[in-house]
């Protein structure tokens, strides 16, 4: 079974640091785009940071120059170095990926199950 499992999140202070990793398993042919999604209390899901299979980043304004993708190929993980954490970025954050399994083998989106972080001020 193919699944995304996401993991690092917590509850920190305003101004700390947290890791959020995503490890994609099960029997995958190829992983495109990986991107974490967030969605805070009450409103819609967004999306924050995503890198291509060849390490292109894009990132929302909102985390920008705070927030840093990154990705192991060779391990099928996603990472997202959140710095200089804000109240307002408290949310479940969630891990996508575009990949072809074997079962399903063309690229169609996966999604984890979320890790809370939460910012206290």
């Amino acid at each position: 079974q193919v699944q995304l499992l996401e993991s690092g999140g917590g509850l920190v202070q305003a101004g700390e640091s947290l890791r959020l990793s995503c490890a994609a398993s099960g029997s995958i042919l190829n992983i495109n785009t990986m991107g974490w999604y967030r969605q805070p209390p009450g409103k819609q899901r967004e999306l924050i940071a995503d890198i291509s299979s060849s390490g292109t980043t894009n990132y929302a304004d909102s985390v920008k120059g705070r927030f840093t993708i990154s990705r192991d190929n060779a391990k099928n993980t996603v990472y997202l170095q959140m710095d200089s954490l804000k109240p307002e970025d408290t949310a479940v954050y969630y891990c996508n990926a575009a990949m072809a399994v074997v079962t399903l083998p063309f690229l169609r989106e996966y999604w984890g199950k979320g890790t809370l972080v939460t910012v206290s001020s």
